[in-house]
């Protein structure tokens, strides 16, 4: 359990300074290692055998992730895996392709584990009309045994243009109980720099639609850092987040990287704010969301004291994975679709990313296994360590070393010669064997975390958006 809050992070000069320090970019360890790690010699035989290895001989509860990868509109912004097409009929081939691999995913692991989470991300799920997200969930109920307790956690990504006060009853009947909407900003010049105009009384409708239905969770995801997004303008959607009170709030920073992502180069770089404005804007976003008494996860997670997710940061359970922060409800998470990442105990495996690719190799009765990477002992050890870390806060010497037979500040020397400066800056302390994290050190953890990265010490050329 990790302990109360000791410093509220607010810019002030003094945290201004640490910023600089530790603002460095880093990757934001959903798995370690992460993507950048994976390659081709991880093969769908690799990932056949791990399946037979693990999954079916195990009857823990068991997570799905389906990636829909299109969208209607383009957002400048936008770093996803999507397609961009007005053409609705290419959801039926995707349909097609997507029962092929849930049907070979569902050989591999059988229907003896209860499916408790379940995500269908994207591009933009609502891509799909009501028919299409009908039998994608009758195909999962055919291949898998999904769950009809409470605690399950079904959701799905929401893009508010895309859906009526209709489809929120459908997906309540097709058993989603969990929504997140995609808001982004509320400011009408930032939408239309970015190329995401909605109306904030759609949203407001849709989340009470989504109360009225009896969803046990609604969250918003918004980006900081938009073009012409300024202090003032973030403090009004701020206040319009507060005033919609969703049981969770994401707020990721936007990394611009105009050679890689082809739609960023709609936005101007001179309409962007400056570095030291990000800064401003982090400080506001938490010191606002805080008072109106949602607990920081931390990264740039936020959720009501009383949420699933805040609960089991504060008993110790938390997890992370591709899908971000989620309660310990299931262990191995499954991925379908193109791009879709699939997480086993001692393996990662990745989907093509292209599309065509995707539909080539089921069309050989292959998985469509691009790369993925076997994990070392070494490999467990840190992912114990950095999970732990960005998802309860804190690092127990003491469980590191039971688990894994090591002596901590052996294996670990320069790691915690590493971490001093931080210890003396403030953002972690120490108390018999557990380092905590502390309010100020939430908005750094990347920079924590990665103090444990064996891959990024080894001089790996990767790029990754600011912390």
């Amino acid at each position: 359990m990790t302990s109360s809050p000791t410093k509220l992070f607010c810019p002030g000069s003094g945290d201004r300074k640490l910023i600089e320090k530790y603002g460095v970019p880093g990757p934001r360890y959903t798995s370690y290692p992460t993507v950048p790690q994976f390659d081709s010699n991880y093969t769908h035989s690799s990932y056949r055998a791990d399946s037979e290895k693990y999954l079916q001989n195990n009857i823990a509860p068991l997570s799905l992730y389906l990636h829909i990868p299109f969208c209607q509109n383009i957002c400048y912004y936008c770093a996803c895996n999507k397609i961009v097409t007005t053409d609705y009929s290419v959801s039926r081939q995707y349909l097609d392709y997507l029962s092929k691999e849930i049907r070979m995913q569902s050989a591999l692991v059988g229907k003896h584990r209860n499916v408790m989470q379940l995500h269908l991300g994207g591009g933009s799920p609502t891509f799909l009309d009501g028919a299409e997200l009908t039998e994608l969930m009758h195909m999962l109920a055919t291949n898998f045994s999904l769950s009809d307790s409470q605690l399950r956690e079904y959701s799905i990504e929401i893009d508010p243009r895309t859906v009526t006060q209709d489809s929120v009853a459908l997906l309540k009947g097709l058993g989603f109980n969990r929504l997140s909407l995609g808001v982004q900003d509320f400011d009408e010049r930032v939408q239309q720099a970015i190329n995401r105009r909605q109306r904030f009384g759609l949203v407001q409708k849709l989340t009470e639609t989504a109360r009225l239905h009896g969803f046990k969770s609604i969250s918003f995801d918004l980006i900081y850092g938009l073009p012409l997004q300024t202090l003032k303008t973030l403090e009004t959607s701020i206040e319009k987040i507060i005033q919609l009170s969703p049981d969770r709030v994401a707020f990721y920073n936007y990394a611009h990287f105009p050679t890689r992502f082809t739609s960023q180069r709609a936005i101007a770089r001179h309409d962007l704010p400056s570095a030291e404005q990000k800064v401003d804007m982090l400080g506001l976003i938490t010191t606002r969301l805080v008072d109106a008494g949602y607990q920081h996860i931390g990264m740039d997670h936020f959720a009501k004291v009383n949420d699933d997710l805040a609960l089991a940061q504060r008993q110790g359970r938390l997890q992370r994975n591709f899908q971000g922060y989620s309660t310990c409800l299931a262990p191995d998470l499954i991925g379908i679709g193109v791009s879709a990442i699939s997480s086993l105990p001692e393996s990662y495996a990745q989907n093509e990313t292209v599309l065509d690719d995707y539909y080539s190799r089921l069309d050989q009765n292959e998985l469509p296994v691009a790369k993925g990477v076997l994990l070392s002992l070494d490999d467990r050890i840190r992912w114990a360590v950095i999970s732990g870390i960005i998802c309860n806060l804190e690092l127990n010497m003491g469980i590191i070393e039971g688990r894994y037979t090591i002596v901590f500040s052996d294996y670990f020397t320069q790691e915690l010669l590493a971490l001093k400066p931080m210890e003396n800056d403030g953002l972690v302390n120490w108390d018999n064997g557990t380092m905590r994290v502390s309010e100020l050190g939430r908005v750094m953890l990347v920079s924590i975390c990665r103090v444990f990265d064996r891959y990024l010490h080894n001089n790996t050329v990767i790029k990754f958006s600011s912390v």
